[in-house]
């Protein structure tokens, strides 16, 4: 049985003896439960950061022989989520054979090919460049992070001596050296130095260290860590107010941050995706604001990330705008002229740098544009071509902070020299692996905005726009249906924002936290209605007026708000009406409701014919008789229309099915498919209405 750790205070203990205990004797189990909860602590290592292994006797399938194997995380995994099928099972002595073959350090490419004749598992993940670290090492179970602490140490001037000044000689050092078999032979050859030691510090990279059993390993780590960080602690609480030299902006409010930030976000993420549109993300965290409020920011931001993990995230610097944090942004055209100067700067530089350091065989430059965008006084922007990877990169950028923070306090910050950061970013091995990476859907790169899509059609659509590679801003009236909505979809895929499309606030409002979400929005679909079905004697002026301001009025406050952030993006985008057949077919007791309708079907004609030189292409989805699974048919309204066809209520679905020529019942989904084809398949049509009703002669357009 193991005994409860509570002393540290600058990582996270989570071993659970139960969990651990129900996992038997299994090794690989319990070398992917150590991942997983080290991976859940930030400080120890980010998304995609590190790796593990563990080392278990196997009978040789061929001779029957028992052979050691090596089950070690595969590459472009993450600890904190891996499972038995992101690992790779190679054999350890093949593995150790590789050294008889080794060329030196022009041959570590080749060498990669050859970790696939080592495969003992079939089902293995691709091995990763750092599998020689683990496998030229004897110990049952490793650990290689990147905990900020270490690479405060690694990064800091005199890394060394720092080290034996933290752990004496419990801890080894190696100097920095790209990842590779080559450094495999070097942490070797430090363990065969340095006999008794309980891990090792690689320069400028991360730390090693390992156990005899999993939890032992995982102690052994967390150990580690809290000596580096509680050296660290000290020293940056002696600097006090003096922590990178101190405050030089001051931040602003809160919640004026988030309304600066919510403003001019559509107009970076704009001018950020002049190669591919890029979605945003947005921190104003203490941690952030220490460092772009400082004195030493403009010594720090260009010497770019220390640990390789960092900058390939990131880009090898950030931008730094050059704006008051009182600045006034309401002048769109006025603020971008200021901004659009300091991008092609950026681009210009990292060009310069790309020719400074390309090899003959270097892939072509990659997008020249910013990551990460620092707005003193404000917060930190990020820029990707997802929200997960632009909230990672984020986060890699705050582990680059704490980084700084740490070496400076130790003793001065080293960054990577430009050659080495390049010859990792430009890395031929790097660029395979984005290589195979699956194709982008159709919708990927676009922010989605739904109203009512709390239920029924609007959540259909959210539906569709997401499993197309969107992410989406839900809005509706009611808090409930969106948070239960929102839960049905992954993280980073989606956001709620409580909206009533009668009050321009609220639309602002809602509109805004999409663009804090996710930078902006491209593609705006109104679904948000109700239907109100009466004879005209009947039909109250209190009736006409909420169809009125939901279906009419509110596309129209809904247009002139999402319009306003598009064309600060500049990159065009859709708008959807979704209107109904009622607005093209006269039918009984539908005054209110058919006139409203009509109205939203004329506004996006008009909306077209105005929009068209922005790129933003209006169009109209008009479903018809959806009864299943919508929620316009619930009470009164489906009562209403069995009335007027003389029929029951429950008679309404087969009703429909009938009346239409393909004698098909339209569901939710049908609706969404009519947006997807707007917004992804018909790229050229504006103005256009698409009938999702079965077929209705009475309501075709021509």
């Amino acid at each position: 049985m193991t005994t409860p750790v509570t002393r540290f205070k600058h990582v996270d203990y989570l071993w659970d003896e139960a969990k651990a205990t129900a996992l038997g004797n299994d090794q690989v189990a319990l070398f992917l439960y150590r991942s997983n909860i080290l991976g859940a602590d930030l400080r120890i290592t980010n998304y995609g950061g590190g790796n593990t292994s563990c080392k278990t006797t196997e009978q040789d399938p061929l001779t029957g022989a028992e052979v050691e194997v090596m089950w070690v995380k595969g590459s472009g995994g993450d600890i904190g989520t891996l499972t038995r099928a992101g690992i790779a099972g190679l054999y350890t002595g093949r593995l150790r054979d590789l050294k008889k073959v080794y060329g030196g350090l022009a041959d570590e490419d080749r060498m990669v090919g050859l970790f696939n004749h080592c495969i003992y598992d079939l089902d293995s993940k691709a091995p990763s460049i750092d599998t020689p670290l683990h496998g030229l090492l004897p110990f049952k179970h490793i650990d290689h992070l990147h905990p900020d602490a270490l690479i405060a140490v690694a990064a800091a001037k005199d890394s060394q001596r720092i080290t034996h000044e933290i752990w004496g000689d419990t801890m080894g050092w190696v100097p920095w050296q790209r990842p590779g078999f080559d450094l495999g032979l070097q942490l070797e050859k430090c363990l065969a130095e340095n006999p008794g030691i309980r891990g090792i510090v690689l320069g400028s990279h991360g730390l090693f260290t390992w156990g005899d059993t999993s939890y032992e390993c995982y102690l052994n780590s967390l150990e580690v860590i809290e000596m580096a960080s509680e050296y660290i602690a000290q020293r940056v609480k002696k600097q006090g107010e003096r922590v990178f030299g101190g405050q030089k902006v001051a931040s602003l409010p809160a919640t004026a941050r988030l309304e600066r930030a919510a403003r001019l976000m559509p107009l970076l993420r704009g001018l950020a995706s002049s190669e591919a549109r890029q979605v945003g993300h947005f921190t104003d965290t203490d941690t952030v604001l220490q460092f772009i409020n400082s004195h030493d920011l403009a010594r720090l931001a260009p010497l770019g990330t220390s640990c390789p993990d960092h900058f390939l995230r990131t880009k090898i610097q950030p931008l730094v705008l050059e704006l008051d944090p009182g600045e006034d942004l309401s002048d769109t055209p006025a603020v971008l002229e200021k901004l659009r100067p300091a991008f092609a700067n950026y681009r210009a530089e990292y060009q310069a740098y790309y020719d400074a350091h390309k090899r003959p065989n270097s892939p072509a430059v990659r997008d020249p544009n910013p990551v990460i965008i620092i707005y003193p006084g404000v917060g930190m922007f990020s820029f990707a071509k997802d929200k997960q990877t632009t909230r990672v990169a984020s986060e890699f950028y705050i582990n680059a902070i704490n980084v700084m923070r740490g070496a400076e306090a130790i003793t001065e910050y080293t960054s990577l020299p430009r050659q080495e950061a390049f010859d990792i970013e430009y890395w031929l091995l790097e660029e395979a692996k984005l290589q195979r990476m699956p194709k982008e859907k159709p919708l990927s790169r676009k922010v989605a905005f739904v109203t009512g899509a709390g239920g029924g059609i609007g959540k259909a659509i959210a539906d569709k726009l997401v499993e197309e590679g969107a992410v989406v801003v839900l809005s509706d009236i009611a808090e409930e249906r969106l948070q239960e909505a929102n839960a049905t979809y992954k993280k980073d895929q989606s956001t709620y924002a409580v909206c009533d499309v009668t009050n321009a606030e609220s639309i602002a409002a809602a509109l805004a936290k999409a663009c804090l979400a996710f930078g902006g929005v491209d593609i705006v679909v109104h679904s948000a209605g109700l239907a109100i079905s009466k004879p005209l004697e009947e039909h109250s002026e209190r009736d006409w007026d909420l169809l009125q301001n939901v279906l009419v009025k509110g596309q129209f406050a809904l247009a002139q708000q999402s319009v306003a952030i598009m064309r600060a993006q500049g990159k065009g985008g859709d708008f959807i009406s979704i209107a109904s057949k009622n607005g093209l077919v006269s039918g009984p007791n539908n005054v209110g409701y058919g006139t409203a309708k009509a109205a939203q079907q004329h506004m996006a004609r008009l909306l077209a014919a105005e929009l068209g030189p922005d790129g933003i292409r209006v169009n109209t989805v008009n479903p018809d008789g959806v009864i299943i699974g919508s929620k316009i048919w619930e009470g009164a309204w489906a009562e209403g229309r069995a009335k007027a066809y003389g029929i029951n209520v429950e008679d309404l679905p087969a009703h429909y099915a009938k009346r239409n020529l393909l004698n098909e019942i339209i569901r939710p989904e049908d609706i969404a498919d009519g947006v997807f084809a707007c917004v992804a398949v018909l790229t050229k049509t504006t103005g256009n209405i698409i009938n999702v009703d079965g077929g209705m002669a009475n309501a075709f357009v021509r």
